[in-house]
């Protein structure tokens, strides 16, 4: 009520007033639709039949107590009926093929018996179908084609034309889903809905049909004003428990339901108000049965419509529609936020995930150069080992071979790759061994003095000849990593490989002595140079 100004509040006081109490929303609905005048909305209301509110039945229609007359009066009245309905759907055949009007037979709408559906298949599409062959009439909504679906609530598409000649008859848009999911339709869609029954045993129908569900004017208010119709005929089970729910007694029957607030029962004054909105009701606004020039008749429905039903629904009708449509709006605008924020999560985990490989990445890389670095470390210390270890052995070498040279023996002139020359003799009995270590010890720098050489092995044994080739062997992994150079024979050019067990008596170039080159081929590559002083003999201290 805030909203309303002044004069509209007086108005709305006197019309709760004079109808003692009505519901606040209906009554704002009335009288805006008649322009606040409390007369004529006073004259709208009362001239209208009450309406009657029912709630959406998925359950099997109520069943009746039956009465005395319908135990004993309507079988027998029933019985000689039959007689008179076969002579007139006789008469009405013949007339159907000359295409003459059927005339009206009063006695033929006589009906003492309770009517049964006898069809178990077909329903809405069926009778759609058969309405338009028989009255030579399509679809309003023209242009729509594709095929139907007969289990989903929508309008008829059976005759499918894009362009229709003007003197085209045309119907509803008649729904082909079933009672319910028309009603659902109504429901959720805010719309009113046109309910049409009818009864091949009655005589007004085929002229129902022709007069009124063909009738331009009356189609095109339903069509401009969005009606959702439904038709069918009672001997199909759907329309047979639909006229049962509505309680229709005679044929043609159309009602009219649309959602309406719920009254409370508790509101006695105009000041009394429901302490909760509860949500609106399909209510049945108006039934229409009987002769199709009386009730049913295309001019009578129409006025209603336009007159009644459209002024005092159509208010309420489109402020739900607009709540619908602004609910819509917002689950669209939840929705997209959801995707967005679902997106955004996704690129989010993406950019973490990427992010969370890269450092594993670096860190694997990391790992794997500082294991790198420990392996290039541990092989320098080793090497580092080994080059003392082997420095030792020379130093032990040079002192041990060095200090005196065998007469008689094999007399070998080496030249070392600083171009110095030196001579030793060697037992026969000696092997290749020897041979290496004194050539290694000639190598050993010119700062260490032989003087600061140790006097015993770094392996601590007694360092007779002998001995001192099993712990050099015992030493020596492999020749080239160990001494790091080969020697040669002076002419020919012949290499003389080292190998443990070796004698140099039995090495043929060697016998009766020779003239030997040292070529560095290994990792140490000490500068040796021949020093004219050291003590040694050579060639040119003989000449």
């Amino acid at each position: 009520m805030n909203h309303l100004d002044a004069g509209q509040r007086d108005a709305l006081a006197a019309l709760q007033a004079v109808v003692h109490g009505a519901d606040e929303d209906v009554a704002i609905s009335v009288l805006d639709s008649v322009g606040w005048d409390v007369q004529r909305a006073v004259d709208l209301l009362f001239e209208q039949p009450a309406m009657q509110r029912f709630e959406i039945d998925d359950g099997p229609p109520p069943r009746r107590p039956p009465s005395l007359y319908q135990l004993v009066a309507r079988p027998l009245c029933a019985l000689f009926a039959v007689p008179l309905h076969i002579l007139s759907n006789i008469f009405r055949f013949i007339f159907g093929l000359l295409r003459i009007p059927v005339p009206q037979f009063r006695f033929v709408s006589l009906s003492f018996y309770t009517q049964r559906p006898r069809r178990g298949f077909g329903g809405p599409d069926r009778w759609v179908r058969e309405l338009e062959e028989e009255t030579g009439a399509v679809s309003i909504s023209t242009g729509r084609t594709t095929a139907v679906d007969p289990a989903a609530a929508g309008p008829s598409t059976l005759t499918a034309r894009s362009r229709l000649p003007e003197d085209t008859k045309v119907l509803p848009d008649f729904t082909l889903g079933s009672y319910d999911q028309a009603l659902r339709t109504c429901e959720h869609e805010a719309r009113i809905g046109c309910i049409i029954l009818v009864s091949e045993e009655h005589d007004n129908v085929p002229e129902f049909k022709r007069s009124t569900l063909t009738n331009p004017e009356f189609v095109r208010l339903l069509y401009d004003n969005d009606v959702v119709v439904w038709g069918g005929d009672v001997r199909d089970q759907e329309a047979y428990s639909a006229a049962e729910k509505l309680q229709a007694t005679t044929y043609p029957f159309v009602a009219f339901v649309a959602l309406q607030p719920r009254r409370n029962p508790s509101s006695s004054s105009s000041s009394s108000r429901p302490s909760s909105n509860p949500s609106p009701a399909l209510t049945v606004l108006s039934r229409h049965q009987g002769s199709p020039s009386g009730p049913t008749s295309a001019s009578t429905l129409s006025a209603h419509l336009t007159t009644q039903l459209f002024p005092r629904v159509t208010p309420f009708l489109t402020r739900i529609q607009a709540q619908n449509a602004a609910r819509e709006r917002d689950r669209i605008l939840r929705s997209e936020q959801d995707a967005a924020f679902h997106a955004t999560a996704v690129r989010d985990r993406a950019r973490i995930e990427s992010k969370m490989a890269a450092e594993r990445e670096a860190a694997e890389r990391a790992r794997v150069q500082e294991a790198d670095a420990e392996r290039q470390r541990q092989h320098q210390l080793a090497l580092e080992r080994l080059k003392q270890t082997r420095l030792s052995w020379r130093r032990f070498i040079r002192r041990a071979l060095t200090s005196s040279s065998s007469a008689g023996g094999l007399r070998i002139a080496i030249r070392l790759p600083a171009g110095g020359r030196t001579i030793h003799t060697f037992p026969p009995t000696q092997s290749l061994t020897s041979l290496y270590a004194f050539v290694d010890a000639q190598l050993i720098s010119s700062s260490l003095s032989p003087s600061e050489d140790p006097t015993t092995s770094p392996a601590g044994d007694a360092w007779d000849s002998v001995n001192l080739e099993a712990c050099l062997e015992k030493q020596l992994s492999s020749a080239p990593e160990w001494w790091g150079f080969q020697l040669v024979s002076a002419y020919p050019r012949k290499e003389i490989p080292w190998k443990p067990g070796t004698r140099l008596a039995d090495v043929d170039v060697l016998k009766g002595g020779s003239q030997l080159v040292v070529e560095m081929t290994g990792s140490v590559k000490e500068s040796a140079r021949g020093n004219g002083d050291d003590g040694y003999e050579t060639e040119s201290d003989e000449e």
